[in-house]
Parts: structure tokens; sequence; C-alpha cells
């Protein structure tokens, strides 16, 4: 006999009748409770999202994805499996967080002192930014626009735009373009230097502490709003 789960996974994906006014796709083993989930993504086997949690459109959450309420994800965001997003932890519009990637939102937990959401440290994770599988992201941190934080990563500090770290602690071993190839620059640039990439011929220059695009040639990203100057790395 065929268990409950073979069954479930065997289920067609189109909408029954009770999802006529979903805008999104729930598998039949995934939980959503919020009622701020954007139209056209995808909550696959095992997902679970939190009431008060929010969800933009055309997000991917993956198997046993967890969003907490009071967790914020934009828009067109991959979540792989056995990501657990936390209360406090933003995550901006076309960002990747890859498989089980940590977040944490209390710097200091003993599981005998409760707090309440006051005391919780907030992440942000900006545009486009990458996570590579199985970084830990110590709460209280900025992550940049189109940062790649390298698989296994544990990043203790904020992480400029553009910027590529590895490593335990994470440092920064180089800059990272908009289609995602390695900027052909060291990590210690002067003010005012430029490089482009030599797989999309894309423009930046190195303004103050972070990376900055001068000419956009990849075709990605058109839109990028400015987030604050994070810490140099």
């Amino acid at each position: 006999m065929a268990s409950l789960v073979q069954t479930a996974m065997q289920a067609p994906l189109a909408p029954d009748a009770g999802d006529i006014a979903r805008p999104f796709f729930l598998h039949p083993l995934a939980l959503a409770e919020s009622a701020s989930i954007g139209a056209g993504t995808r909550v696959w086997a095992f997902a679970h999202v939190m009431a008060g949690a929010e969800v933009g459109s055309d997000c991917n959450l993956g198997e046993h994805a967890f969003i907490e309420s009071g967790a914020c994800i934009g828009s067109r965001v991959t979540v792989k499996n056995g990501v657990s997003v936390w209360a406090g932890v933003h995550v901006e519009d076309d960002a990747f967080l890859g498989p089980h990637c940590v977040f944490t939102n209390d710097p200091n937990p003993r599981a005998y002192i409760r707090k309440g959401a006051a005391a919780l440290v907030e992440t942000h994770v900006r545009q486009g930014a990458t996570i590579g599988a199985g970084a830990v992201i110590v709460c209280g941190h900025e992550i940049g626009r189109c940062a790649f934080v390298g698989a296994g990563a544990v990043v203790i500090r904020d992480v400029p735009d553009f910027a590529l770290v590895v490593g335990n602690p994470a440092r920064q071993i180089g800059w990272m373009c908009l289609c995602a190839e390695k900027l052909p620059a060291a990590p210690g640039l002067a003010p005012g230097a430029r490089c482009q990439c030599a797989a999309c011929g894309s423009e930046f220059e190195f303004c103050g502490c972070r990376m900055t695009v001068v000419c956009n040639r990849s075709g990605l990203l058109p839109v990028m709003y400015p987030s604050e100057p994070p810490i140099p790395f």
C-alpha cells in the first residue's frame, strides 16, 4: 500500500477547487499560514510559512524551508532546501539562499532565557546577493547587493556590495559581477579604481568602501537601489 507521502508526491500539481483564489502554488505536503505570499511563488513539500511572515512574488521555497513569523522575503528569491529564515531576517529581491545556509537572530541564546521580539537582532540580505550552501550568517550583519558568500563560510561582519567572501571567519578574496563571474580586481582597491567583467563587459568603480556599477552590460538586475554602505571588510 502506498504511503501518505508517496500518494501526495504523485498528486497532480494543478490547483484543486479550493485553491482557485490562491495566487501561488502550495504543495499538498507544505504548510502556508501566512496571508502575505505573492503571486507565482512556489512552496514545495514540507516547507512551512508561518502566519506573519512576508513572501513576495515569484519566489521558490524548497523542501523543508521554514519562514518564521516576522521574517520578510522579497520577490524572485530562491530559498533552497533546508533553509530557515527567522524573525528579523530581511531578504531583498532576487537573492539566492543556498541549501542549508543558516541564519540566526539571537547573538547570545539560552534555552532558559525567554526573549521578546524587541530583543532579536536583525540581518539584511540585499538585492541580488548569493549565500552559498551551508554558510552561516551571524545575526546583526548585512550582506550587500550582489555580494557572494561562498559555501560553508561563517560571516561575522558586514559584507560589501559585490564582495566575494569565503572561509571561517569569512574573509574577502575578490569581487563578483552581476553575471556571477569573478571580477579581475583584488579586494583592496584604491578609491576611483575601475574594472571590467571579462564575461559580460559590465564596468565597475570602487567608491569609498564599496563597488558600484558604472555600466551594466549583463542585462541582469536593471533596477538596483542603494543600500547603506557597510563597514569595510
